[in-house]
């Protein structure tokens, strides 16, 4: 392969954020102007449990390289019990990709409230970081959503 055919490997990232939480420590990571990777696309969520495992495996096929979900911290969900529901979900959804063959880094969860800027912004470092170092996702790539 020849230096003009290859070209630089730019990840997309999808992260699910809860309204409540991760999406304000989003905005509170933005406002404090502490960096984090443009690779990284923001869905707004109203809870983490409304996240399916459906969306999860929908972003991978439409060409996700590595798909996060963020959501308030166990106990303190806005909506009292979702992101236990949620929580449980994702540990079923991780074994199904172990199972389809998925590497294990392209998928996490994380717990960020409102208050932790400093931590949204670190995780979506990290996990561009470790996406980096998997590379492209052709696992589960439709080839009809490839340009």
């Amino acid at each position: 392969m020849s230096v003009e055919n290859k070209k630089e490997f730019k990840p997309k990232i999808v992260a699910f954020c809860c309204n409540w939480c991760s999406y304000a420590g989003a905005d509170l990571a933005g406002s404090s102007r502490l960096n984090y990777p443009a690779d990284v696309k923001i869905i707004r969520v109203p809870c983490s449990c409304r996240v399916n495992p459906m969306f999860i495996l929908r972003a991978f096929e439409k060409g996700a390289d590595g798909v996060i979900m963020c959501g308030c911290h166990p106990g303190d969900c806005h909506y009292s019990t979702g992101n236990y529901y949620a929580r449980r979900r994702m540990t079923l959804l991780f074994s199904m990709l172990d199972y389809i063959g998925i590497e294990n880094g392209r998928t996490r969860v994380e717990w960020v409230s409102a208050a932790e800027g400093v931590k949204f912004s670190t995780t979506m470092n990290d996990f561009v970081e470790k996406i980096y170092s998997l590379g492209e996702n052709v696992k589960l790539g439709d080839l009809r959503c490839k340009n």
